[in-house]
């Protein structure tokens, strides 16, 4: 990701928290926090928010958000002996660099290994987070590099909530044919014989071996929604709405929260990545707003 012409964006704060407040020529607005290198917000040029952020959600140092987009590393889920998602999420970041160009706006940020995360999990580390706006298309890379003198593996995945105006009215193409895991049924394995129209229970999957974009689709009343979703690097696709029943028991939502919301995660999580000293990884996820 490269800004030609650029000018810097400074500091500013939200919700008491550290953030940056990116602005494209085009209009195109997102706001990222330093706090755990959390996209909170994107407004494509001429659109609406389409990311989902609880507004019961706590902002506050070492607590994870809901909504927009957590970074999950070193750990999907409980898959592993640290805390639900590892801690990536819940550190604080430093900004590398915020800029508008000629036609974007961009901003880097960097996680590396410190004393606290070597205590519960002791390698050496370095993260970036790249987010990058343009008129209405969003890309966001994350970069992992094995700064360390040992091999390490790890999980991952961009948890993007997505704001939906109806869950009922609903759907994602590009999923027909491909085997998933589904978690609310056990991990038990299953395939996707249709397109998906979501149901309003626990939905919980994580899809293998993606090869295609994904179309997230709202059928609306006066208009109708179409959002192209693509992943590079990673190999798993999470989709996941907690249901009227999870949802009611989760502190940090509204209890009709999981209508306004669905999860459509790059993850790699069947096959944990593998890094020799000195390897790197990357992995990158693309929203385009039709």
């Amino acid at each position: 990701m490269t800004v030609a012409t650029s000018k810097s964006i400074a500091i500013t704060r939200h919700q008491g928290l550290d953030a940056i407040e990116l602005l494209s020529p085009d209009g195109a607005r997102a706001t990222v926090l330093l706090h755990g290198a959390h996209l909170l917000s994107w407004v494509p040029a001429g659109g609406e928010e389409q990311l989902y952020v609880s507004p019961k959600t706590a902002y506050a140092n070492g607590e994870a958000i809901r909504g927009g987009v957590p970074v999950i590393f070193p750990q999907f889920a409980t898959r592993g002996p640290l805390k639900r998602h590892g801690f990536a999420r819940s550190k604080p970041w430093q900004l590398v660099s915020a800029e508008q160009g000629a036609d974007d706006a961009l901003a880097v940020l960097r996680l590396s290994d410190d004393a606290a995360s070597r205590m519960f999990w002791p390698h050496a580390f370095e993260l970036e987070l790249s987010v990058r706006i343009s008129g209405r298309e969003l890309q966001i890379e994350l970069a992992c590099e094995n700064t360390g003198e040992s091999s390490f593996d790890f999980t991952s995945a961009l948890h993007t909530y997505l704001r939906l105006n109806d869950l009922d009215s609903s759907s994602v193409e590009g999923l027909s044919g491909l085997q998933y895991e589904d978690s609310a049924a056990g991990g038990e394995l299953k395939r996707q014989r249709v397109e998906l129209l979501l149901p309003g229970g626990d939905l919980d999957r994580i899809y293998h071996g993606l090869r295609q974009d994904l179309v997230l689709k709202e059928q609306l009343i006066n208009r109708n929604r179409q959002l192209l979703i693509r992943q590079q690097g990673f190999e798993d696709t999470v989709v996941w709405n907690p249901g009227a029943e999870k949802c009611a028991a989760l502190a940090d939502m509204p209890a009709e929260g999981y209508q306004q919301m669905l999860c459509i995660e790059a993850a790699q999580i069947r096959q944990p990545v593998q890094l020799a000293p000195g390897e790197s990884w990357v992995g990158m996820q693309t929203l385009l707003l039709a």
